[in-house]
This record gives structure tokens, C-alpha cells and sequence, in this order.
């Protein structure tokens, strides 16, 4: 049985995973960066030590600092959350060398799908639909030349070792296919130490669509249903929703089996998701597969009532799963939208800075996953993503009623947010009416189509005033170094 888990993250993943291992009555650590000293994370942990200075490659990157750590502190496993070291298939190496359990799957699975030819050959001989392309990186522009001419134009390069929309170009005529090779392939090495790309059949306006599985060591492997992941900025999500508006039950059950039949062909466990690209004809094909927690779990979580966190504590403890395949229920509807501190007027540019008054979202329905607090920071070496706001409903029209209220009370005072954007996208009639695929951002917002910011309504500027000086008095300190939080002081009655 595991009683202490260091969290390899920082943000709201960080808080996210601390919240569960308190449910189940583990011990938490944090592990910070100097810039992250008086995180929430940091705060709300049962330990809590530094690691290093800000820059991620020399702290929440840092094999060594965070290896060491879990040893000197006592922690039988690391979760590393998303991003960072998640799926690093060297660093679940480590872990295991070291006797410590990962809180992911096998390094081997990880290895399989993180580079993408390989996952596509290993897909394709599994009899998994993979997007018609070559199954191997291209050698050259010459090479990708000849390729695009047996897949057809349109086509995509890809990045063969990464993912998260680098190192992808799409190519429209034989006349951009060796720049846009040359390019993909820079920011691919760049990114991920590595230029290789490789060339698929561009589907036009296509749907993304995921599968959540979960798999143990005991041969065991379900899915829980489709997220609709279409609302894309350049190639990164902004929406998400479950079910799918597209997605029939029938069109469901075979996306899962595919999904299921793909993580058993490279042994996988724990928590997992197939993403698929979906054509206009409601044909599916395999994309990739991300080992680890993905950023929009809390609306499978919303759906199905799984704990997905606890999940993957309980089967890196070599549990089976919980449930069965037909004890999964999709109920009514959820949404997520990520909260970034960026400028939408200013073309999304990151805004770190200070939070001097936050408020989140309340009542019925709703869930915000979130590190932001009152005077807390944004840092300028991290992602910008401050809260994700998830909202439930019994159908979609009722989850987005709900969302468009969680938006309109979403505030910071301090930094700009994209709020306003996400309400437009949900407020859209496109969006509304389920029409939504991969390029629906780019074409109804961009230049003088996007949404300015308008003044706050009296009742915001009031709680936002209300909400800043309340918070004047809070101190807003770090524990020190390896000492227990405020909370755990509080439980142990040392007040």
C-alpha cells in the first residue's frame, strides 16, 4: 500500500492530485522552484521541498533533484501529472531502478507511443486506423515530395517525437512542401531534441476526438467514453466537452474497442487516452496516445463519476481496476474551459504578473480546477493556465447555460484572462449548435472578428474590490523547507 506520494508538477495539477491523495488518506509532497516558493501547491501539501532555481530544466525537469527527494523524504511514488516528466519513458525508468513506483504506465509503453511512426506502425499492425502516410520519419524535403504525392495534397508534417502542435505544418501544394518540411522540422528539434517528421493525409476540417481508457496489470482494460477536443488555437485545446455532440453510442462502442485494442497492443496501465481525427464522414482514424493524465480529465470525471487520480494511485499499487466495462455510465453533460492569463487583443500573449483579487466560480454544477489565489503569482517560466472552470449539466444545451454563468463570474483583478473569448466561443451559434471541427477558432475569430473585452458589470467591479480588500491581512508565505503545511498542522492540532 502506498502511504506517501511526491508530485513531480506544479499548478493545478499539482493541487488536483493533492486533493485526491488526501481523499484516500495518503500522505502528499510538494516539490517547488524558487519562483514557485509560495505556490498553492507549496501550501497545501503535507511536505514541501525546493528543488532548484526557476527554469524548468533545472527544477520540475530535474531527474536527479526529484529522485533524491522522493528518497530522502520517504515517498514509496512519484505522480508526475501532466507536462514536465510525464511521459518521459527514461524518468520511469529511474523511478523503478530506484524502487520507486511511477504513477504512470510502463516505461516501455510509453517509449512505444511516444514517438510517432513507431506508435503508427505498432497501431497499424494491431489493425488499429491509422490517417493514410508514411510509417517511417522522411529523410529529406525531396523525400517528403515524393510522399505527398502518393497521399494527396492536402497533407501534414508532424513531428515524429513530440506532440502539443509543434512541429507541424500543413501543406497545401508541392510548392510549400520543402519550406514547411524545413521548418517543421527546426521547431521539432527545437522542441524536442529531435527533427524528425513524418507526412500524413490532411483531413480536411476534421473533428479531434479522444478515448479515456484505464488498464491494469491484471489484463484488465475499459474506456469511458469520448471527449470532444475540436475548439483548437493553434493546435492547442481550448474546449472541451463529454460526451461528444457527434459521437452515437454505436460510433462510441467502436471507437473504445479501437481504443482498447490499441492500449493492449503495447501493454499499457493506468490512465491513458486514444486521439483520434474524425472526417466529415464520421470515419475515424488513429492519431496519437497520450500516456498520462490529460488536462481536460475532469470532464470524463464529471460523467462517470471515476476519480481517475485515484485510479492510478490504486493500480500502481498493482490493484485491478475498481469496475467493469458495463458498470461505466455516461451521465448528462460537462465542459471545460482553461482559464490562461493572456491577451486575446495583444495575439494571446502570455500576462504573468500578480493576482491582487481572484473569484471562482460557485453554485450548482460547477468545479474549477485551479492554483490561483489572491496575491499569488503568474509566473513567467511556467504555462499560463490559471483555472480550468468545468461545468455539468443533463444535456449540452444545460451544461453550456451553466458555463456561460461560470464565465460571467470568473474574475481576476491584476492580468488579463481570456474570459471573454471563451465566452464568445460558447455563446457562438456554430458552438451551440454542435458544428464544431478543428478550424472553427480561425475562422470566426480572428483580425476584427475578436471579441474585445468589455467593461465589468458593477457587480463584478464590487466583488472584485471586495474580494482584494479582504485578502490585504492574508499572509502569504511558503512553509519552510520540509516542513509540514498549515493544513497538516491543523489536522495534528497544532494551531
Amino acid at each position: 500500500m502506498i502511504n506517501k506520494v511526491l508530485i513531480a508538477n506544479r499548478g493545478e495539477i499539482a493541487v488536483r492530485i493533492l486533493r485526491a491523495l488526501r481523499d484516500m488518506g495518503i500522505a502528499s509532497v510538494a516539490v517547488y522552484s524558487e519562483a514557485d516558493r509560495a505556490a498553492r501547491h507549496v501550501r497545501l501539501a503535507d511536505e514541501a521541498y525546493c528543488i532548484g532555481p526557476p527554469p524548468s530544466a533545472q527544477s520540475y525537469l530535474n531527474m536527479d533533484a526529484i529522485l533524491s527527494t522522493a528518497k530522502a523524504c520517504g515517498a514509496q511514488a512519484i505522480h508526475p501529472g501532466y507536462g514536465f516528466l510525464s511521459e518521459n519513458a527514461l524518468f520511469a525508468e529511474r523511478c523503478e531502478k530506484e524502487g520507486i513506483l511511477f504513477v504512470g504506465p510502463p516505461a516501455d509503453a510509453i517509449r512505444a507511443m511516444g514517438e510517432k511512426t513507431r506508435a503508427r506502425q505498432l497501431m497499424a499492425a494491431a489493425g488499429v486506423p491509422v490517417v493514410p502516410g508514411t510509417l517511417a520519419p522522411l529523410d529529406s524535403p525531396e523525400a517528403a515530395e515524393a510522399a505527398a504525392e502518393t497521399a494527396g495534397y492536402p497533407v501534414m508534417l508532424k513531428a515524429a517525437a513530440g506532440g502539443g502542435g509543434k512541429g507541424m505544418r500543413l501543406v497545401e501544394s508541392r510548392a510549400q512542401i520543402a519550406s514547411a518540411f524545413r521548418d517543421a522540422s527546426s521547431e521539432a528539434l527545437k522542441a524536442f531534441g529531435d527533427g524528425s517528421v513524418y507526412l500524413e493525409r490532411a483531413v480536411v476540417r476534421p473533428r479531434h476526438i479522444e478515448m479515456q481508457i484505464l488498464a491494469d496489470g491484471h489484463g484488465n482494460c475499459i474506456y469511458l467514453g469520448e471527449r470532444e477536443c475540436s475548439i483548437q488555437r493553434r493546435h492547442q485545446k481550448v474546449v472541451e466537452e463529454a460526451p461528444s455532440p457527434l459521437v452515437t453510442p454505436a460510433m462510441r462502442a467502436s471507437m473504445g474497442e479501437v481504443a482498447v485494442r490499441a492500449a493492449r497492443a503495447v501493454g499499457y496501465q493506468s490512465a491513458g487516452t486514444i486521439e483520434f481525427l474524425v472526417d466529415q464522414s464520421g470515419e475515424f482514424f488513429f492519431m496519437e496516445m497520450n500516456t498520462r493524465l490529460q488536462v481536460e480529465h475532469a470532464v470524463t470525471e464529471m460523467v462517470t463519476g471515476i476519480d481517475l487520480v485515484r485510479e492510478q494511485i490504486r493500480i500502481a499499487e498493482g490493484a485491478p481496476l475498481s469496475l467493469r466495462q458495463e458498470d461505466v455510465e455516461i451521465r448528462g453533460w460537462a465542459m471545460e474551459c482553461r482559464i490562461y492569463a493572456e491577451d486575446p487583443q495583444r495575439n494571446f500573449l502570455p500576462c504573468p504578473g500578480t493576482i491582487h483579487a481572484v473569484r471562482l466560480p460557485e453554485g450548482p454544477n460547477v468545479r474549477v480546477d485551479s492554483a490561483a489565489f489572491t496575491r499569488g503569482e503568474i509566473s513567467m517560466f511556467y504555462d499560463p493556465m490559471v483555472a480550468k472552470v468545468i461545468t455539468w449539466g443533463s444535456g449540452r444545451d444545460a451544461c453550456a447555460a451553466t458555463m456561460n454563468r461560470a464565465l460571467m463570474e470568473f474574475q481576476i483583478v491584476g492580468t488579463h484572462t481570456n474570459r471573454d473569448f471563451l465566452l464568445a466561443i460558447v455563446n457562438h451559434p456554430d458552438f451551440k449548435a454542435g458544428a464544431l471541427d478543428t478550424g472553427f477558432i480561425p475562422r470566426h475569430f480572428s483580425g476584427a472578428s475578436m471579441p474585445v473585452s468589455s467593461p465589468a458589470a458593477a457587480a463584478d467591479i464590487a466583488a472584485a474590490i471586495y474580494a482584494y480588500e479582504s485578502s490585504r491581512k492574508q499572509p502569504c508565505t511558503a512553509p519552510p523547507q520540509g516542513a509540514p503545511s498549515a493544513w497538516r498542522r491543523a489536522m495534528m492540532g497544532d494551531r
